[in-house]
């Protein structure tokens, strides 16, 4: 049976979006921004408009497809990727002006849609015992090939034994927004996603979920960079993605912020 596609949960899409309605938004730099960080990085970016008076768009999307495009010459100023190594690459390639900075460590989660047979606080054992019952039909995360969160579930799942008996009924997101779209849409019993998009109404009125324990993945260290021709308003919104404020933001959809 096809995986039927619901209304999106969020208002998420991967072309650039403006981050605040205010003047010159043809003139504002464009930061491309890992999906994960969906929520936090909209409410950094109207924050640093309202404080500033700059302002930034927000292109979001996978690490690896943002990368591609970097490379395909998208006229990004700034790039927040999911992972630690992406960014290093295209600094070795002389992409970033920079090896940039970290700003962030992200975690994963196992989540489960309302009145799923999957209880995430079972953890990962619940999702084989499911398994090993034929009660698991669809099981979403980000797509590895190209998702540094999609790369940290797979690891989760081999490291459980799970990720070869998974393979007929894993459903692949095309970044960390669509795979917890996909987990949270009552056609799957649940799937493994960012932990930062568990932390908004919207995901915690249609489910429930439970950390996947962080020995069982690479830690997901989030690296940010200024690509080269960046200007002073990019320049601007990095130094503010390690403000206080930005932080605050950043731990409050569950991530961990580097301390000086």
């Amino acid at each position: 049976m096809p995986f039927a596609r619901r209304p999106l949960l969020w208002a998420f899409a991967a072309v650039v979006l403006a981050a605040s309605p205010l003047r010159a938004q043809d003139a504002a730099p464009v930061v491309a921004a890992a999906a994960n960080l969906e929520f936090a990085i909209a409410e950094i970016a109207e924050s640093f408009a309202a404080e500033t008076g700059m302002e930034v768009r927000l292109s979001l999307g996978s690490t690896g497809n943002i990368a591609r495009q970097i490379r395909q010459g998208a006229p990004f100023e700034l790039f927040l990727a999911a992972d630690d190594t992406t960014i290093l690459r295209l600094n070795e390639d002389g992409l970033t002006r920079d090896a940039g900075t970290i700003y962030a460590t992200g975690r994963i989660a196992l989540v489960a849609p309302l009145g799923s047979v999957l209880n995430p606080d079972d953890g990962l054992a619940g999702v084989s015992a499911l398994l090993e019952d034929a009660k698991i039909t669809r099981f979403a995360i980000a797509n590895p090939e190209h998702a540094p969160f999609g790369i940290a579930a797979r690891e989760a799942l081999m490291a459980e034994g799970l990720w070869d008996a998974l393979q007929p009924v894993l459903v692949l997101g095309e970044n960390a927004a669509q795979a917890a779209q996909f987990a949270l849409s009552g056609n799957a019993e649940g799937g493994i996603i960012a932990y930062s998009l568990t932390l908004v109404p919207q995901v915690q009125e249609r489910g429930t979920f439970t950390l996947v324990p962080e020995d069982r993945h690479e830690p997901l260290r989030q690296r940010m960079a200024l690509l080269q021709g960046a200007g002073p308003v990019a320049e601007a919104f990095q130094s503010y993605m390690q403000s206080p404020a930005a932080r605050e933001v950043l731990e409050r959809y569950g991530f961990a912020v580097p301390r000086e």
